[in-house]
């Protein structure tokens, strides 16, 4: 069994709230499980108040991205009755893009014969910190993708060519909040702070998602950059998923979205892009957005996305992990017998499942061998995408207490490596379910980390 002893923080006090009632799910697709927020209607919004009263979680259909009204009081009308949300229509979603390869090795040789051959070049772009050169390619007419791909793969440099697979961010739904600051699931890891710590001043987390706003009250003295790599002539992506991560990590401990190093840097990267109202990554984008964390020397980066195998990210995450550069991908919420997800699959990534306040696993979470650690991620309140809060659900919202966690011990001893950071992480790790590694909780639930002691401040990318 692992240590069940909590260990003490030395982060800023955060108040998170997680939800009392019973979780509300909607239908995801074949595919991989597509961002939703709280009830399915009117978007992103801020509920506002507690469950029951005024406009919380009322599913007003059209009201925005955000909805801070006061809720009616006993002089005013009553309010309505909550509606139940509509049941999405699963949608089979595209796990890549048409009659497009992706390549990171060839050579000029192989390169030139590909274009006799009737493959064009779509797109390169340089990955400096990573020594390759990533191209799309499409592939001739009247050849098969997979018969496109057999062919690069027989070359001697195109061996890693692949789909231009889709990756998207691992939201579900959520129910109301809870009343009250403080809920149960932070106790279950031990997130407390009363103590201000100057050494997270040293700390910065990569994130590689959504759009984020940066105009949001919480990040208002927040230590934020947000980068887009989506090419602009590409629909770009809400500022929904991306801004409820990182106000997780960063947000103002004062506001309604506290996160859980408010004293901590973000450089988040935009990779995404919106088509039809599906929001995802492209493995070529995402390359390089690893590329440009690499390239500014962060250390943890979390990945709140999930998607298929592809060989070009297998060989980027290898070649980060050898940098020392430590990973946090979410599990995804396609459910239990749902084969693996991707990058949190790959041996090189640390895999973060969803835990609820009790303790219990989401019951959407991803499981297998690969799993190697749980957090929270039911019910948590942070920040909505233009003001205010609300709760949301899904393996997205664990992967940043681990993320989190493993800044504190770098901020702690900037010399620990990537391995010696999962090390801390797995063995101070709260045993869940079957005695030792498991399919469901992995090592078990995330624990907070040290208070960070460090004076010596780390070098800043």
């Amino acid at each position: 069994m692992k240590p069940t002893a909590l260990l003490p923080t030395g982060l800023l006090l955060l108040f998170l709230a997680f939800a009392v009632s019973s979780i509300v799910h909607g239908s995801f697709t074949p595919a991989m499980a597509q961002d939703d927020d709280d009830g399915g209607a009117g978007g992103d919004d801020d509920d506002g108040g507690s469950a029951g009263a005024g406009n919380a979680g009322s599913g007003n259909a059209g009201a925005g991205d955000d909805d801070d009204r006061p809720s009616s009081g006993g002089s005013g009308p009553a309010p309505s009755p909550r509606r139940a949300p509509p049941q999405p229509v699963a949608v089979d979603l595209p796990r890549f893009a048409s009659g497009e390869l992706v390549t990171v090795a060839l050579d000029d040789a192989d390169l030139a014969a590909l274009l006799a051959r009737g493959y064009a070049v779509l797109e390169e772009r340089a990955v400096p910190e990573l020594g390759i050169v990533s191209r799309r390619l499409s592939v001739p007419p009247g050849t098969s993708l997979d018969a496109a791909r057999d062919e690069v793969r027989a070359l001697a440099s195109g061996t890693d060519a692949d789909f231009n697979h889709f990756y998207r961010s691992e939201e579900s739904v959520s129910g109301p909040e809870c009343e009250g600051l403080n809920c149960a699931s932070l106790d279950l890891v031990g997130w407390h702070a009363p103590a201000s710590q100057p050494c997270l001043a040293d700390v910065v987390v990569g994130v590689i998602d959504t759009g984020i706003n940066p105009d949001h009250p919480t990040f208002a003295t927040s230590r934020l950059e947000v980068h887009t790599l989506a090419p602009g002539s590409l629909d770009p992506s809400s500022a929904i998923h991306g801004t409820a991560v990182a106000a997780l990590l960063i947000g103002d401990p004062t506001s309604r979205s506290p996160g859980l190093l408010p004293g901590a840097r973000v450089v988040a990267v935009d990779a995404f892009h919106s088509e039809g109202g599906d929001e995802r990554a492209d493995v070529f984008t995402l390359v390089a957005a690893m590329d440009f964390l690499a390239a500014r020397n962060i250390r943890v980066v979390n990945l709140s996305l999930a998607g298929p195998p592809n060989s070009v990210l297998e060989q980027t995450v290898a070649k980060l992990a050898a940098r020392d550069m430590l990973l946090v991908a979410a599990t995804g919420n396609v459910g239990p017998e749902a084969d693996p997800a991707y990058p949190a699959a790959y041996r090189d990534v640390v895999a973060v499942t969803a835990v609820d306040k009790t303790g219990k696993i989401y019951r959407r979470a991803g499981r297998g061998a690969h799993v190697d650690l749980a957090a929270p991620g039911v019910g948590i309140w942070t920040a909505a995408s233009i003001k205010g809060a609300r709760p949301k659900t899904g393996t997205s919202f664990a992967a940043p207490f681990v993320s989190a966690t493993a800044a504190a011990y770098l901020a702690a001893d900037p010399t620990l490596t990537a391995k010696d950071l999962v090390s801390r992480l797995t063995a101070s790790a709260m045993d869940l379910g079957d005695p030792g590694h498991d399919e469901i909780y992995g090592h078990g639930l995330i624990q907070a980390g040290p208070a960070c002691t460090s004076t010596e401040a780390a070098k800043a990318p």
